[in-house]
C-alpha cells in the first residue's frame, strides 16, 4: 500500500525544512524550493532547474507541489471571471477575479459552503462541506492566469470559522519566502466571530473588513445570525482598543437593501457607532440570491449615505454593482457544479 504523498502547498519555512532534513537533503534548498511552488505555480518538481536534480528525484518519492487548476470558469461582459475549483476531497469552491483599472482582485474562499446562514448569501444557502486549508487558500491565487494586485477573503466561507487555516494562508501570502503580498493588500472579511478576529490582530498584519448590513442588533441579528453569539457592538470595541500602530485598514461592509437598511434613521445610527474609529465604510449593492421580492437601494440613495458619512469625517465608498451576467455573488457557481454532479 503506497503512503500518501506530503503536499508542499500549505507549507511555511520551517516545516519545508524539516521536511528536506527528514529526506537528507540541504535545508538550505528551502527558500528556492517554495520560491518555485509559491511564485512560480509549478505542478511538477521536474519544472525547477536551480536545485539538484539527485534531491529533486527523491523529493519526489515523498512529496508533491500540491497546485491544482480551475476546472470550470465563466467571464462576465465587464472583465470579471469566475473560476470554480475543486479540492482533493471533491469540495467545490470559487473563486473571483475582479479587474478595475489599475486595481486588480482576487476574492477567494475559505470554505466550501458556510455554517454562518447569512440571509443574502448564495452560499450559505447551499450548506456547509467542510473547511479549505491553507494551500487550498493559497492555490486559488497562484492557479489563475492574472497578474493580482489585492487579495480577499471574501468568497465563499467565513474565515472566523477555519481560522487556523485563513491564518497559516495570511502568513504564506505576505511572508518574503511565500507569494511576498504587502500585507496591505491583503482583506479577511469576516461576519466578526469575536475570538477569531482577536486572533487576526495579534497573530497577521492583513487587513479585517466586518460585515455590519445595520447599525441596528435586532435588525442586524435578521439577517446575520451570528450576532446572537458574536455582537458586533463587543467586537467594535475591540478593534476601538487595538493599538493600530501598523496602520491596518478596517472597514464595514455595509450592503444597502432598498427599504430595509437605507433610511435616514440608519444613517444616523451607522455615523453614531463609527464616529472617531476611523473605521471605513464600504457600501455594496444587494445582489438577490433567490425570487426574494428584496432589492438593493438605488445608486442615488448610496451616493447620499456616502455624501453624509464623509461630510461626517467618516471614510466611504460605493462598490460597483460586478459579475452580475455570470451570477458572481459567492456560491451560485459551485451550486450549479453540485446539481450537475447529482444529475449525473
Amino acid at each position: 500500500m503506497s503512503r500518501e504523498k506530503e503536499t508542499l502547498a500549505g507549507s511555511d519555512l520551517e516545516e519545508s525544512e524539516e521536511l528536506l532534513g527528514r529526506l537528507g537533503i540541504d535545508r538550505r534548498h528551502s527558500r528556492r524550493l517554495l520560491y518555485w511552488v509559491y511564485r512560480r505555480g509549478i505542478r511538477s518538481f521536474d519544472e525547477i532547474n536551480d536545485i539538484p536534480q539527485k534531491f529533486l528525484r527523491i523529493l519526489s518519492e515523498y512529496a508533491v507541489p500540491g497546485l491544482s487548476s480551475p476546472t470550470a470558469s465563466e467571464v462576465s461582459s465587464d472583465g470579471s471571471v469566475k473560476y470554480l475549483f475543486t479540492s482533493k476531497n471533491g469540495m467545490a469552491h470559487e473563486t473571483v477575479f475582479l479587474p478595475d483599472d489599475k486595481r486588480r482582485t482576487v476574492c477567494v474562499s475559505v470554505q466550501s459552503g458556510c455554517r454562518m446562514g447569512c440571509r443574502f448569501c448564495a452560499t450559505g444557502k447551499s450548506g456547509w462541506n467542510g473547511n479549505l486549508t491553507a494551500g487550498e487558500i493559497v492555490n486559488q491565487v497562484i492557479s489563475i492566469p492574472h497578474e493580482i494586485t489585492h487579495i480577499v477573503m471574501m468568497g465563499m466561507g467565513e474565515p472566523g470559522d477555519n481560522i487556523d487555516e485563513v491564518i497559516r494562508a495570511c502568513r504564506i501570502l505576505t511572508a518574503e519566502w511565500g507569494l511576498a503580498a504587502g500585507r496591505r493588500r491583503v482583506t479577511v472579511s469576516t461576519v466578526g466571530v469575536t475570538p477569531s478576529v482577536r486572533r487576526l490582530l495579534d497573530e497577521t498584519e492583513c487587513n479585517i473588513t466586518l460585515s455590519l448590513h445595520s447599525p441596528f442588533p435586532e435588525e442586524r441579528l435578521e439577517v446575520i445570525p451570528a450576532e446572537a453569539r458574536w455582537p458586533f457592538a463587543g467586537t467594535l470595541d475591540m478593534l476601538k482598543q487595538y493599538d493600530n500602530r501598523i496602520k491596518r485598514r478596517f472597514t464595514v461592509a455595509y450592503v444597502m437593501i432598498e427599504g430595509r437598511n437605507d433610511s435616514q434613521r440608519h444613517l444616523e445610527e451607522l455615523r453614531r457607532l463609527l464616529a472617531g474609529t476611523g473605521i471605513r465604510v464600504n457600501l455594496l449593492p444587494y445582489h438577490s440570491v433567490d425570487e426574494e421580492d428584496e432589492r438593493s437601494s438605488g445608486i442615488s440613495v448610496m451616493m447620499q449615505f456616502k455624501h453624509e458619512l464623509v461630510t461626517s469625517g467618516i471614510g466611504a465608498s460605493v462598490r460597483k454593482s460586478r459579475g452580475a451576467d455570470i451570477a458572481a455573488a459567492c456560491g451560485m457557481l459551485a451550486a450549479r457544479s453540485r446539481r450537475g454532479a447529482r444529475k449525473q
